[in-house]
């Protein structure tokens, strides 16, 4: 049997060989996200490697979602008018094999935010990747306990909740099979962190989309790692936020390999 050692330097192996096909590829990765998280997911990006896209008008929909490589949707600021050109995008990604991600940005706020996050499920993403109520407000489609995009429960009291989500989604959800345990409570200080990661795990997954698990669980590890460099050198929330796409940017193999925090569950 494995050893956690060997699992561990498995997985470390794995994401720096990802990091590095993006860095080389520099995928395009369409972003329809909200209005908070535009700057932070666009310069996570650009500092992992990648293309961003910032492109939400359903008018341009069938023109630019074809040619990027991957989509992520995030619901943070949603309304009805942006809703169309979700699902609109949502579709053409599928109808052209490309691999998209869903962050379901305090699914269990309203009823609206609900049925539209579980709408877009039904429409079959690659990821989902939320935090530990959103996870559970999707897995029994209900409104829950909410303080906002904020979370009430810890990603690990969803692991049944995204187990059974990604059974019947067919979806990679971020705590269903692996735990990446990168990263420190001051990210949570900084808005926008999660979105960032999901933007993050949908460039991983355009560079092997035949390995959306590995993906997902190499992206989250990577950002946490970046945070945990930042740190050293941030004095609070805001230069944190600064050193976080640094240490991102700088990130090299010595690091990502004595680092890596991925396990099995």
């Amino acid at each position: 049997m494995e050893s956690e050692t060997n699992s561990t330097e498995d997985w470390a192996s794995r994401a720096w060989n990802l990091l590095s096909k993006l860095r080389d590829q520099s995928p395009l990765v369409q972003c329809i996200t909200n209005f908070v998280s535009m700057d932070l997911m666009a310069n996570t990006l650009l500092s992992a490697g990648a293309s961003p896209a910032m492109i939400h008008s359903i008018e341009e929909i069938p023109d630019f979602t074809p040619h990027a490589r991957s989509l992520c949707i995030n619901v943070g600021t949603l309304s009805p008018d942006w809703l169309p050109a979700m699902k609109a995008a949502a579709e053409l990604a599928s109808q052209f094999g490309k691999p998209w991600v869903l962050d379901p940005v305090a699914a269990g706020a309203s009823g609206f935010r609900l049925n539209a996050c579980l709408e877009l499920v039904c429409m079959k993403p690659t990821v989902i990747r939320g935090n530990g109520s959103e996870i559970i407000a999707l897995s029994k489609a209900s409104l829950g306990d909410s303080k906002g995009v904020d979370s009430f429960h810890e990603s690990m009291d969803a692991v049944e909740a995204a187990k059974s989500l990604a059974k019947a989604s067919g979806a990679i959800v971020a705590v269903s099979v692996v735990g990446a345990y990168n990263g420190l409570p001051m990210m949570q200080k900084i808005t926008a962190t999660g979105c960032a990661v999901t933007a993050l795990i949908a460039a991983f997954v355009a560079v092997d989309p035949l390995h959306a698990l590995e993906a997902t669980a190499s992206a989250l590890s990577i950002l946490g790692i970046a945070g945990e460099l930042g740190m050293d050198m941030a004095k609070g929330p805001a230069s944190l936020r600064m050193h976080l796409i640094d240490s991102l940017y700088g990130l090299d193999q010595a690091v990502r390999l004595s680092r890596t925090k991925i396990t099995s569950l």
